[in-house]
C-alpha cells in the first residue's frame, strides 16, 4: 500500500446527527489529519447549497495502493464529528 491521505467528507442530516447519509466529498488530498480538521469548517461554509435540514464533516483516511491513484477508504473509522452546520 502506498501513502494514505484524508479527505473531508459532507453528510447531509434529515433529523438530527442521528440518520445522516455522505452526500459530496471535498476534492482536496490532505496529508495529514491536523491539515483536514483545520479545513472542515471551510468545507462546510462551501456546502450550504445543499438541501438537509443539518450538514456535518468528518475527515476520513483513504489508502491509494502503490503506482495507483484510487480513493476507496481502506477502512471505516468509528465516526467523529468534528463540525456541523444547522440551518435555521
Amino acid at each position: 500500500m502506498g501513502a494514505g491521505y484524508f479527505i473531508i467528507a459532507i453528510l447531509g442530516c434529515a433529523d438530527g446527527s442521528g440518520a445522516c447519509t455522505p452526500v459530496a466529498t471535498e476534492p482536496t488530498h490532505y496529508a495529514t489529519k491536523a491539515e483536514c480538521v483545520a479545513n472542515v469548517d471551510a468545507a462546510l461554509a462551501r456546502s450550504t447549497d445543499l438541501d438537509f435540514p443539518e450538514l456535518m464533516a468528518e475527515c476520513r483516511e483513504v489508502s491509494a495502493p502503490l503506482g495507483a491513484s484510487a480513493t476507496t477508504p481502506k477502512r471505516e473509522a468509528p465516526r467523529v464529528i468534528l463540525a456541523s452546520a444547522r440551518r435555521g
